[in-house]
């Protein structure tokens, strides 16, 4: 007999949290005229998910000044639970210098390696977000080990907390 499963949809607030406990997500664009996702590790900086990629790739082509999406999600498998985040926003190269200055102090290494100097930002325009839950067990999120990737206070003097770094 399997157990009920509900589907909680999500405020705003929740998902902007949940997005600051994982260390990865999926770039929904265009690629030549064709849908395309591209895996990238990110962080939250003020109202913006941000990621980097090399400056001449497709995924920065398709990132200037488009309309993209951002997911991210969280499954565990055994539990058959777990949340889905969807972004729709503006994607934009970051130029600012003030900005980027504190952007590479975040300490985001792109996981892709090469030379990853070129800093997106999505604005959280719409955000929607589910999650899915046994109707047995509690309402928590699956157990998540947290990100991996976000260097502790101790080495940025900045809060890394699961939050908004800074305004964008």
């Amino acid at each position: 007999m399997s157990s009920a499963r509900l589907l909680d949809v999500l405020d705003r607030h929740e998902c902007v949290r949940l997005l600051g406990t994982v260390p990865f997500g999926r770039v929904v664009h265009t690629d030549r005229a064709l849908p395309a996702c591209t895996p990238v590790n990110f962080t939250l900086f003020g109202s913006s998910v941000v990621f980097r990629t090399t400056p001449h790739s497709r995924l920065a082509a398709a990132t200037n000044d488009m309309v993209v999406a951002f997911q991210a999600d969280d499954i565990d498998q055994t539990r058959r639970a777990g949340w889905s985040v969807l972004v729709t926003g503006l994607a934009s190269a970051v130029r600012d210098v003030g900005t980027l200055v504190r952007l590479e102090r975040l300490g985001l290494a792109s996981w892709a390696g090469n030379d990853p100097s070129h800093w997106v930002r999505i604005a959280l325009t719409e955000i929607t977000g589910r999650r899915l839950v046994s109707g047995e067990q509690d309402r928590q999120p699956p157990h998540h080990s947290g990100r991996t990737d976000r260097p502790s206070s101790s080495t940025t003097g900045q809060d890394t907390s699961p939050k908004s770094k800074e305004p964008a």
